[in-house]
């Protein structure tokens, strides 16, 4: 990065750098700047990450254009009747997703700059833990000299090791989200959560989707919810394969591409028009200088913290994804609030015992705290309590009858272990959940509190009187 021809064009002194203005990083900037910090924040791209620009906001716009057209289609359930057709305006979705990412983009350099944050754009490297050099556009460099760092530099998506990879029309999500027509059908190579997402959303629009996995079908949420959605995804014509082999990608002869695999031994194949590689994340943390400033990594590459968000160096903190733990955008903002704060002198450690996990299918599915596996690894007794949502009123008004309620609980005692929801609104109903369990509220504190009626929020209290009592009011179990 240095050589003769660089040319430093600045030198800049703050309280706190940080390099990277995902979730984490600028959320840590913004904190910092409430403090009175003096705050440079570094950014190779655009701010706002993988989740503002390529994840979280642009996957939930198309998630609402999806859900929107399916509800449309149903009209007629609903008592409404629809003379024209209802049909998908890709290229309208597509612009209204980026109109929204651009809004919301603009939002944050908004608030960066009423903090009096500077923002520096280019690559960042550490000369050492206290100066950073950036490199920018035609050979300028700019070097930083920092009190205190944090490093909130992301992951990037895996590859994975299959032939054909490279072929056209094999893409990431990031790539998926900038084309400019609809796929007449799609083949996901990889059942996670990112995976299921966009299978689930384009499934909507009216591509035909095909999943294939390795080993597991959204090892992430409660096996009961992930067993029920994969044959709710069956029934709706989402073709889902788990326990696969892969053997490479190839053309095939009608123009389209063919995902070659193993089932059960024997050879199998998908075609689609597109192919969706859905495998994993690596942490962004290589050429950026860590080993030269004595910042330990894991093997996985990942940058290593403690509860305050920590690294091996002194006064060096790092946050969000690259730390290699909940990959989420919130995470990464809670993580990057207490680097921030523990950087400039209070005293903050992370709490993952309520950690809201929600995936955005159709219905979503939203879990915090154990579930019954984790809690007997945890060696603690611990019970389940249900509610179908086919007994609740509001959600058949929502012609919403696909979901269910789990909450595990500790027997005796009461105590709220774990949260999982299936239900349109999922991702909103949690939050009591991660309420509860944080407090250490019970089963019994659940069931007597007041919940609105009608609503998908009696669920959980519907759920808590099966735990607390034995049997909830509006479904009796046999």
């Amino acid at each position: 990065m240095s050589g003769h021809s660089d040319i430093l064009v600045s030198h800049v002194t703050c309280d706190l750098a940080i390099i990277g203005g995902g979730p984490a990083g600028y959320v840590a900037a913004i904190r910092a700047a409430q403090l009175g910090a003096k705050v440079a924040l570094v950014e190779r791209e655009r701010v706002g990450g993988v989740c503002l620009n390529h994840g979280c906001i642009p996957t939930k716009t198309l998630v609402e254009s999806g859900s929107l057209y399916q509800k449309m289609r149903r009209c007629g359930d609903f008592g409404i009747v629809s003379e024209g057709e209802v049909r998908v305006d890709f290229s309208k979705i597509m612009a209204r997703k980026d109109a929204l990412v651009e809004r919301l983009v603009g939002t944050v350099l908004e608030l960066l700059k009423a903090h009096r944050v500077e923002l520096i754009h280019g690559e960042a490297r550490l000369l050492s833990p206290g100066r950073l050099q950036v490199s920018r556009d035609a050979a300028q460099l700019e070097e930083v000299e920092c009190r205190r760092l944090i490093i909130a530099t992301g992951t990037c998506p895996a590859e994975p090791e299959l032939d054909g990879t490279a072929l056209a029309g094999v893409v990431g999500s990031r790539h998926l989200l900038g084309v400019k027509r609809q796929p007449a059908s799609l083949v996901v190579i990889g059942a996670s959560v990112v995976g299921m997402e966009f299978a689930s959303i384009f499934h909507s629009l009216g591509t035909k989707v095909t999943v294939l996995g390795r080993s597991s079908f959204l090892k992430s949420i409660d096996p009961q919810l992930s067993r029920r959605y994969r044959a709710l995804c069956a029934r709706r014509g989402l073709q889902v394969e788990i326990g696969l082999e892969f053997q490479g990608i190839t053309p095939s002869e009608d123009g389209n591409l063919c995902v070659r695999y193993l089932a059960g031994g024997k050879e199998k194949h998908a075609h689609g028009e597109m192919v969706l590689l859905a495998a994993g994340c690596l942490p962004l943390s290589d050429g950026i200088g860590l080993e030269e400033a004595g910042i330990r990594r894991n093997d996985g590459g990942f940058v290593q913290v403690d509860e305050a968000m920590r690294t091996s160096a002194p006064d060096v903190y790092a946050a969000g994804d690259v730390t290699g733990g909940w990959m989420l955008a919130h995470v990464a903002s809670h993580e990057g609030i207490v680097a921030a704060e523990n950087a400039l002198g209070r005293e903050r450690t992370m709490d993952y015992r309520a950690v809201p996990n929600c995936v955005y299918t159709d219905p979503e599915i939203a879990s915090v705290g154990m579930t019954e596996a984790d809690a007997k690894q945890a060696g603690i007794d611990a019970a389940v309590s249900r509610f179908p949502l086919a007994a609740s009123a509001r959600a058949l008004t929502m012609c919403a009858e696909e979901g269910m309620v789990r909450l595990v609980h500790e027997r005796g005692s009461g105590r709220l272990l774990g949260m999982h929801i299936m239900a349109p609104h999922a991702s909103e109903l949690i939050a009591e959940g991660a309420v509860a369990i944080r407090a250490g509220l019970t089963a019994s504190d659940l069931a007597e509190t007041l919940h609105q009626h009608p609503t998908l929020s009696e669920t959980l209290m519907e759920a808590a009187m099966a735990a607390a009592n034995g049997e909830a009011i509006h479904f009796r179990h046999v």
